[in-house]
């Protein structure tokens, strides 16, 4: 698919020879910090990561700019694209999830209804909701701890918040045209009215995706705005003088709520919102294009397309490499030796980091291939180089 910024070049740069137009380089690159900050948060637990880089809203922009370059094609043309390339991905992770839950006893009467664990099933075939997991396995000692089922469901939410925005967009497009700022503020004054207790949802999948479209909404209508030209037409002082204060003001609400770890971003709705929304505003404002990587940046060419090309099997089986990373280097304390002597690199998470991305590089290597069919691409264990571009009549 050819990514065509909005500039007034953006014919000329269509034809040029390069596969992919500049401006997605430094979108790759946001990609790319975003799912490594991820990992490392879900690894340590720092609070203060969310706030050096919100990896999330970045996220959601950069899909939601995406998804407003697509809808100059129709709109069902579109969604079907694009739940063709987010769902087998997600099944590949059901089969062997789900496989290994039953295996551990998980069944029907795991809840003592059998028809609803039947019904909350299909979620694994079309995330509409969060999909069911089973509950305090005791794992596989000294491979993965106790509860894996929740680590392997725990980066779920994404894809079911994704696939809504997706399904949404044309709506959200066609009212950011009409009235957009209005349609920005939306989801912030949504955060508002849920954190003030105006508005109250009985159950809980329901409001959990409302929450989360409040959270991380307006940064995908942002990311939108920002393939509209919106921002260009702003003038260029307005973005670095608001977005600092719409950032400073999460922050302050964070503050004043008890900040820190354990209670960071993550579990406060409206201070994430503030946040992402202030500091993804001041990201795209600077946006810079490149046509080729700058030079102190080519080095890391490959490994920032890596990540991109597999993007969502990382962010998909992450955790679980964590939870096995974190199993296997606990078994070190079982030596002596080295508990004597260097307890202080047992405890270090630097050394679990890098076993987690060797974990993740044979999921890349596993799973990674199902990216390409569901792009209708040729199967890559390991992706070199940008795959070729279907050209579109």
């Amino acid at each position: 698919m050819t990514t065509v910024p909005a500039t007034t070049e953006a014919p000329r740069q269509e034809q040029a020879p390069s596969p992919r137009p500049g401006r997605d380089r430094y979108f790759d690159l946001l990609r790319a910090l975003a799912l490594f900050r991820v990992v490392l948060y879900h690894l340590t637990g720092w609070a203060w990561l969310p706030l050096v880089f919100p990896s999330m809203g970045v996220m959601f922009a950069l899909a939601g700019n995406l998804m407003a370059r697509s809808l100059k094609r129709p709109a069902v043309q579109v969604i079907r694209g694009r739940l063709r390339r987010l769902l087998p991905p997600l099944w590949l992770l059901g089969v062997v999830g789900v496989t290994g839950m039953v295996l551990q006893g998980w069944g029907p009467d795991a809840d003592g209804h059998p028809g609803w664990w039947w019904l909350h099933l299909t979620f694994w075939i079309v995330p509409f909701s969060d999909p069911p997991y089973a509950e305090g396995l005791p794992g596989v000692p000294g491979f993965i701890g106790e509860n894996w089922a929740a680590d392997l469901a725990g980066p779920l939410w994404y894809i079911r918040a994704y696939l809504w925005y997706v399904l949404l967009s044309p709506l959200l497009l066609k009212a950011l045209r009409a009235l957009p700022v209005v349609t920005l503020s939306a989801p912030i004054a949504l955060a508002v009215a849920f954190e003030q207790g105006w508005l109250t949802l009985p159950g809980e999948r329901i409001p959990s995706a409302l929450t989360d479209f409040s959270t991380f909404g307006a940064c995908w209508i942002l990311g939108m705005a920002h393939r509209e030209g919106i921002l260009r037409r702003l003038p260029r002082y307005v973005v670095p003088s608001v977005a600092p204060l719409i950032a400073l003001v999460g922050l302050w609400y964070a503050l004043r709520h008890d900040f820190g770890t354990g209670n960071d971003l993550d579990s406060m709705p409206l201070a994430q919102a503030l946040w992402s929304l202030g500091t993804v505003l001041l990201l795209l404002h600077i946006s810079p294009s490149w046509s080729e990587w700058p030079d102190r940046l080519r080095r890391f060419a490959r490994p920032i397309g890596l990540l991109n090309s597999r993007a969502v099997t990382i962010y998909l089986w992450h955790n679980t490499c964590i939870l096995v990373a974190a199993t296997l280097w606990d078994r070190l304390w079982g030596f002596p030796v080295l508990e004597q002597n260097v307890p202080g690199l047992l405890e270090s998470p630097w050394p679990v980091l890098v076993l987690v991305w060797v974990l993740i590089a044979g999921c890349v290597l596993a799973f990674g291939w199902m990216e390409d069919l569901a792009a209708q691409q040729k199967p890559r264990l390991w992706p070199r180089s940008e795959p070729r571009v279907r050209k579109r009549r």
